[in-house]
């Protein structure tokens, strides 16, 4: 089994979350993904912790199935390797800041000369464009420049820190896919590549999809708690008398009857309906005192078998072994250099024909660069000629 993108072949020059997260998921589908990584410079991922057995849990996930090739792309004869891969590996993927590959003389242009059906994908901050184009920056400062932590918190403690690196991932990895294989079909039908402009503050721009377009079209400016889906309604988590939480979406009346009749409150039912906020208010803390009149396990018991849209917040262990998401195989076991099994999260796209089981963790900087040498046409002199010069690093 190889996969629905098995037909393609990655350069990946990208490093820590955005640009790894998107060729992993390519990689899961089948793609051939080659990283080219820095003998000099080190991907942070590569030490974050926790580690397992010396490896960080994070590079073993995020690059797996994935093959290295260690190039210093300041010395001229990695430039000339990376533009003979070029003729083969025909998709480019980097998040370099703009200008950096052109300097290197790899950038798009340079690279489409050689092969002009290249697909070139940049995942930067802001873009290639516009005044911010070559300023530094994280997940956090995205989301806070593209409005979305200005509506994301509380009134009085203000914007929180997420859990997940929204920006990073739904912002420059899953929009970077999307482009990316947009540009596969196109390619398909004119022959040509292209270049494809990722930029993660755009795309968390555009992840402010109600409350963005609210503001747009009508004027109204989303505000912390100030909108049905952000904490301005009962549509909120709620703690139990034992310090848990529950998450309630109970927004149409048949789950909002569900919920109320379950805590013994039917009455409260027709308040959901109410567009007033002080009504909202009200029903709020009328469920805030049900909630935490009962446990967790009673609370869970309650709702286990009604559809109210009503769930428990789950630890991540507790995620890890619910019933849905075991269904779902959502936890793999991928091989670690010895043989040995790492679990690890699986892709989350399931294809009817299936894909390939997972093949390695990710590995260490350059272990693939002989074999993908050999396999682009160097012989064993002129990749030891390679490592004399210092192209391939130690």
């Amino acid at each position: 089994m190889q996969g629905p993108l098995s037909s393609l072949k990655v350069l990946d020059f990208s490093t820590l979350l955005p640009g790894p997260f998107a060729s992993l998921l390519l990689a899961d589908m089948g793609a051939a993904v080659l990283r080219i990584e820095s003998p000099t410079r080190l991907d942070l991922l590569r030490v974050l912790p926790p580690h397992d057995q010396g490896v960080s849990a994070s590079h073993a996930y995020l690059n797996r199935n994935k093959r290295s090739l260690v190039l210093d792309l300041k010395q001229p004869q990695a430039i000339d390797v990376v533009k003979r891969l070029v003729a083969e590996y025909d998709i480019v993927l980097e998040q370099f800041r703009p200008g950096v590959m052109d300097r290197l003389g790899i950038g798009y242009e340079a690279l489409k000369a050689i092969n002009p059906r290249l697909i070139y994908v940049a995942i930067t901050g802001y873009g290639q464009t516009g005044p911010y184009r070559e300023r530094a920056g994280h997940d956090i400062n995205y989301l806070a420049l593209a409005g979305v932590a200005s509506h994301t918190g509380r009134k009085e403690s203000g914007p929180l820190p997420l859990g997940v690196q929204v920006a990073d991932v739904a912002g420059g990895s899953l929009h970077g896919v999307i482009g990316l294989l947009a540009a596969v079909v196109a390619r398909h039908q004119t022959g040509q590549g292209q270049y494809v402009d990722i930029s993660m503050t755009d795309c968390a721009f555009s992840l402010n999809a109600l409350a963005g377009a609210g503001y747009l079209a009508a004027g109204v400016e989303p505000q912390p708690e100030g909108q049905m889906l952000n904490g301005g309604s009962f549509y909120d988590y709620y703690r139990s008398r034992d310090g848990r939480w529950f998450s309630v979406g109970s927004l149409e009346p048949v789950f909002m009857g569900a919920l109320c009749e379950a805590l013994g409150r039917p009455e409260l039912a027709r308040r959901g309906l109410s567009p007033a906020q002080v009504d909202q208010m009200a029903l709020k803390q009328e469920l805030e005192i049900e909630f935490e009149r009962r446990s967790f396990e009673e609370l869970e018991a309650l709702f286990a078998g009604i559809d109210a849209c009503v769930e428990p917040v789950l630890s991540f262990a507790e995620a890890v072994d619910h019933p849905q998401l075991r269904a779902r195989h959502m936890v793999t076991q991928v091989p670690r250099e010895d043989g040995s099994l790492q679990p690890q999260m699986a892709c989350p796209v399931k294809f009817s024909a299936g894909l390939p089981p997972p093949r390695h963790i990710g590995v260490a900087a350059g272990l693939h660069s002989d074999q993908v040498l050999r396999e682009t046409g160097f012989s064993d002199q002129d990749i030891a000629a390679l490592r004399q010069a210092g192209a391939l690093g130690p």
